[in-house]
């Protein structure tokens, strides 16, 4: 354990480890993706597959062992068995510092396919990372507002159409996607400005994940409800890879999918819509309320003193 080195110098040393393991296993992952590419055989393309979402679990692995060695963080964890690699998962989490997905993680690793998002079309242009997505097939998506069907209606349904064909690849290889339903990090000034009907959550943006279900509903039937209590106070990315969240507190609630939810055209059917942010808004009175609870049960068990 190396939590008697300063906070500045655990952070320093943290940031340094991931970048460096990134830079080192981004050029294998772009060699697989690249043979996977050329060779256009399905059992070779899947065993490329395999192998790339290996190279990925050895950084998340580093990771793991950097908060455990590093920062030695208290973990709570609920919620996380029964859980199965061969099952294709949708998750959902509260969003309030970017260490969340760091920690959704860790809570997952090996426990459930390899978390992936559904990303804008323009970030596969962001450097070394986009490149890593691309060859993780990573699901890159091109959607157009409703000005933008009301002007050019031949764009009607397209961009769910495109994201389908592009995860055609999923019927075969499970996996997992991860969607911040909040669509940003929780502050008490965002959370102001919305004026916000929950006390610890933003309002939740229910067309991002009605696009997932939509475009993956043959696939996609689990959901995991993901809910992140920090105890501390500072719940920001540098105030955790410095070790100064000594706590984390994971609840993990499993549900089946209602099959109304799939395969749907949330941007289209008004019916569809309404139903679907009824169901996401119950979905966060709930994720509110554990809140509550978990703030009354563990708020001062963390400590954000030197």
């Amino acid at each position: 354990m190396l939590n008697f080195l300063p906070h500045w110098l655990r952070g320093s040393l943290t940031l340094f480890l991931i970048v460096c393991s990134t830079l080192t296993l981004v050029p294998f992952l772009l060699l697989v993706a690249i043979l996977k590419l050329v060779i256009p055989v399905t059992a070779w393309r899947r065993w490329c597959t395999v192998v790339s979402i290996e190279i990925a679990n050895l950084w998340v692995g580093f990771n793991n062992v950097l908060l455990h060695v590093i920062n030695d963080i208290h973990w709570d964890i609920e919620g996380a068995e029964d859980l199965s690699l061969d099952d294709w998962y949708f998750v959902t989490c509260n969003h309030q510092s970017w260490a969340d997905i760091l920690v959704a993680q860790k809570v997952l690793f090996r426990k459930i396919p390899m978390l992936k998002f559904f990303l804008k079309q323009q970030l596969i242009w962001v450097p070394v990372i986009g490149i890593a997505w691309w060859a993780l097939d990573f699901p890159f998506m091109k959607r157009y507002s409703a000005a933008e069907i009301a002007k050019n209606p031949s764009l009607k349904g397209k961009d769910l159409e495109t994201t389908r064909k592009a995860c055609e690849k999923f019927k075969y290889t499970p996996v997992t996607v991860f969607n911040f339903l909040e669509g940003t990090r929780f502050t008490p000034t965002k959370h102001q400005l919305q004026q916000s009907p929950y006390q610890h959550l933003l309002k939740p943006k229910a067309g991002g994940a009605a696009f997932v279900l939509g475009a993956m509903g043959e696939q996609l039937h689990t959901m995991l409800n993901l809910t992140i209590y920090y105890p501390c106070d500072d719940r920001s990315f540098w105030h955790f890879l410095s070790g100064r969240v000594k706590k984390v507190v994971v609840r993990i609630e499993k549900q089946t999918i209602a099959p109304r939810f799939l395969s749907r055209d949330y941007l289209s059917d008004e019916q569809f819509r309404g139903e679907f942010q009824q169901w996401v808004s119950e979905l966060w009175v709930d994720k509110d309320r554990l809140l509550k609870d978990l703030h009354k049960d563990f708020k001062g068990s963390d400590s954000d003193t030197l």
